[in-house]
């Protein structure tokens, strides 16, 4: 192994976080939508994610070789400033989680990375060029063409079900679901572990433990793909939950869809060596199979909020990032300072999350009030129960509260009066 000095050993260390946290964050690319129709148990589901995400993390390279070669120049970086850039990025993602929204963690890291090195050693340590087309247009294409390209197979699997009993149809593309599925988490390890793998390499140039210009050593592929395995195993139930329902009602013949189209997405991207955030094609795949069913409905506010955190993703790591690198830059006390702020950071952000739990036993429950068409408990009440003569007008509609319902006799044993209105 090559030679690792203590901090070069502490930003490997800290990549290896941020790709545990790139599992956890992503696991709702691959199964939000299985989950949601029932194709698989929530832990199923996770731990066939796990499997085939380190899986394809052997599968190719090119992905890394943007991030070690192609985003920023290799002369003049620190191992500084690719910690700064993991601070940043790591930082985003657990935010990002914790309010369940599917940002991407690809964007984050490179957001990072630009802003570490920005702050460093100006605007020309980054390739202006490689960023617009291995990394903007594709975040822009990305939703716009899994979309496209799910809400046609959409209709098409609905089309083509028409010939066969409704039971039939769904019950086969569940098991279609399962296949499509393990393809999205098998392109999700060719894609996203490669950006950890590049991230590390990157920092071994600039600790002078490899030189210029050379790929991933294999030890580095293989704690990559082992980090964003465990993180997937864990699952991001808040992001699942916001995947697989907060943006809309998913039916067998949809999810199907929604990951076929995502899946071909990330591969294809994968080959020309895109860095891509699988979140924005997954996410755009599902919001496009929504559309693809006659009566679906996509929840726009939840996506709005979601193209939200799109935007501010690269700025918002960029800008952590940044003020990171500044900070370390007054030697190991700046770098021991950064160091307990993210470790603290991270610790606060966690027992924030314990005040609402969500797991696999909960991750189908719609947290939003008003998401879900069933009737309230309150309603239910009024529904059972007749209002006494009493308590409204001949011809009128009165206001029932919960007192009048705790006083209210018997309909068996009242004569009917006017029915109560809806709570």
């Amino acid at each position: 192994m090559e030679h690792i000095t203590l901090l070069l050993g502490i930003v490997i260390i800290t990549a290896l976080v941020f790709d545990f946290t790139n599992g956890f964050h992503d696991t709702a690319n691959a199964m939000a939508t299985t989950i949601s129709t029932g194709a698989l148990k929530p832990k199923t589901a996770v731990a066939m994610s796990a499997v085939l995400n380190l899986v394809g993390a052997f599968m190719s390279v090119e992905v890394a070789k943007t991030i070690s070669k192609g985003l920023v120049n290799e002369e003049g970086i620190q191992p500084e400033v690719i910690y700064a850039a993991l601070v940043g990025a790591i930082l985003w993602n657990l935010v990002t989680w914790l309010v369940g929204l599917p940002s991407s963690s690809s964007h984050a890291l490179m957001g990072g990375l630009i802003g570490a090195a920005v702050a460093s050693a100006g605007l020309d340590a980054v390739n202006g060029s490689v960023v617009v087309t291995k990394v903007l247009i594709p975040a822009i294409a990305a939703p716009l063409v899994a979309g496209v390209a799910a809400m046609l197979a959409a209709k098409l699997t609905y089309k083509l079900g028409n010939q066969v009993g409704e039971k039939t149809s769904a019950k086969g593309y569940r098991a279609g679901q399962i296949a499509s599925a393990g393809l999205v988490s098998l392109a999700h390890g060719t894609n996203d572990a490669q950006k950890t793998m590049g991230i590390i390499t990157l920092a071994l140039i600039a600790g002078n433990a490899l030189p210029a210009g050379a790929n991933p050593p294999v030890w580095v592929i293989v704690s990559a793909g082992l980090a964003i395995a465990m993180g997937t195993y864990l699952g991001g139930w808040r992001i699942i939950r916001t995947m697989g329902k907060g943006l809309t009602d998913l039916q067998p013949q949809q999810g199907f869809a929604a990951q076929t189209s995502a899946a071909s997405v990330i591969l294809a991207s994968s080959t020309l060596g895109f860095s891509l955030s699988t979140t924005h094609a997954c996410s755009g795949a599902v919001m496009g199979a929504g559309l693809g069913r006659k009566g679906g409905v996509v929840r726009w506010s939840t996506a709005t909020r979601m193209f939200i955190a799109w935007g501010l993703t690269l700025p918002a790591a960029a800008l952590v990032a940044s003020i990171a690198e500044l900070v370390m830059r007054t030697g190991d006390i700046g770098i021991a300072a950064v160091t307990v702020f993210l470790v603290a950071s991270c610790f606060a952000i966690w027992v924030i999350s314990r005040r609402q739990v969500v797991d696999h036993t909960n991750v189908n429950e719609l947290e939003t009030p008003g998401a879900t068409d069933e009737p309230g408990v309150v309603t239910t009440a009024m529904a059972a129960v007749t209002v006494p003569p009493t308590t409204a007008a001949a011809g009128t509609t009165a206001a029932v509260t919960d007192e009048d319902l705790k006083a209210t006799i018997p309909a068996s044993t009242t004569t009917p009066a006017a029915p109560a209105a809806a709570v």
